[in-house]
């Protein structure tokens, strides 16, 4: 069984920074693809950043400039660092995960996710 765990949200204040964290566990064999959607209320899930296996990252162009992916392939971990955040941040930030299990063929998992508000 894969369990994507996402873990760092919170309240910021306009301005203010965030890092998300996201742990993959189980019976993993390969990780391919690591990435940050969200989503807001009323609004359909929107990519953030994506991180492929080669660490090459991708980003939504409102983000680009303030946020940053990263993984650490001996951890099974994929970060989100958030700077300058704006209230139309504010969302559930979801981790996903495309990868291969020693039962299960390549697909995406994803976690719960985390909530993000940002308010003054």
């Amino acid at each position: 069984q894969v369990q994507l765990v996402e873990s760092g949200g919170g309240l910021v204040q306009p301005g203010g920074s965030l890092k998300l964290s996201c742990v993959a566990s189980g019976s993993i064999l390969t990780i391919y693809g690591m990435g940050w959607y969200r989503q807001a209320p009323g609004k359909q899930r929107e990519l953030v950043a994506r991180i492929d296996s080669g660490a090459i990252p991708t980003y939504a162009d409102s983000v680009k400039g303030r946020f940053t992916i990263s993984r650490d392939n001996a951890k099974n971990t994929v970060y989100l660092q958030m700077n300058s955040l704006k209230p139309e941040d504010t969302a559930v930030y979801y981790c996903n995960g495309n990868l291969v299990t020693a039962l299960v063929d390549r697909r995406d998992y994803w976690g719960r996710g985390t909530q993000v508000t940002v308010s003054s």
